[in-house]
């Protein structure tokens, strides 16, 4: 499966930042938009399953093949820059600013919100058929999803909002480590492999992830979910936002680029006390 050391695969990591940074406004945002529209597009096919099977874990197993196909397609998630792109200004690339951070952070939101939202708007019409019949049992669901997910945080004040934001963090971990693992690899069965087990991880176990939320949640609404677009923002994408950030750079962004990349000084060992 034609392996990479993690010397070489966080090079690459910090290489695919600083060419995210240089890449055009109209081909970051269209790559964006399908990556969000491709993911959106999963998740409805994992609940799909869940439901009709019965089994969670069916849904969770097959949720990973939408984000196998938009990596593998170099499309980009905004949990994915999150991650690579600062790597790119930590190692002072050339061109690679502060702003220019910000600036690849909001093309890739901005084009993940639109391909979602496309989505979420062809999902309902198709379940509605055409907004004239009520969703049935998927959209239910649906529906009940997204009220849990905000209403349900905000019933317990404060920690209700810590708990989405670990949740985040604990997300982007894995996605993070997903986008890694395409980088281990030559191979596509092995850059699949390596994709697919943390993001079934990440969706099984109900950790938040802020593009997948940019689908469920305009789609709840539209199947008649019960809370306000104040609700979804405050009680979940803003801290799911904040939370993909600090998990998946913490986690993994830092921690290979500081210890494969910024290597401290190797020890240096007494042999006469190791002889004695």
């Amino acid at each position: 499966m034609a392996y990479l050391e993690p010397s070489e695969f966080v090079t690459k990591m910090v290489d695919s930042g600083e060419s995210k940074v240089y890449m055009s406004t109209k081909d970051t945002v269209i790559r964006a938009y399908m990556a969000g529209a491709i993911l959106a597009l999963a998740a409805v096919f994992a609940i799909t399953v869940a439901m009709k099977s019965g089994s969670p874990i069916l849904g969770a197993c097959l949720f990973p093949v939408g984000f196998i196909m938009l990596y593998l397609m170099k499309f980009d998630l905004l949990t994915g820059v999150f991650m690579l792109v600062p790597l790119a200004w930590l190692d002072k690339r050339a061109g690679v600013t502060t702003n220019q951070v910000l600036r690849n952070w909001g093309l890739v939101a901005l084009g993940n919100l639109l391909g979602a939202l496309t989505v979420a708007f062809m999902m309902a019409f198709i379940f509605t058929y055409g907004f004239n019949t009520e969703g049935g049992a998927i959209a239910k669901k649906v529906a009940g999803i997204g009220e849990a997910r905000t209403l349900g945080y905000a019933a317990h004040g404060l920690d209700g909002w810590i708990t989405v934001f670990i949740r985040a963090m604990l997300c982007n971990w894995m996605v993070s480590m997903g986008v890694v693992g395409a980088m281990v690899s030559t191979s596509v069965t092995g850059k699949a492999l390596a994709m697919w087990m943390p993001i079934m991880l990440f969706f099984f176990m109900g950790f938040e992830h802020s593009i997948v939320n940019m689908f469920l949640f305009p789609f709840s609404l539209i199947m008649g979910g019960n809370f306000t677009i104040s609700d979804y923002l405050l009680w979940n994408e803003l801290p799911v936002a904040l939370g993909n950030l600090v998990g998946g750079l913490l986690f993994v962004g830092l921690t290979l680029y500081s210890t494969h990349i910024k290597t401290s000084p190797k020890r240096v060992l007494n042999t006469k006390a190791k002889a004695a």
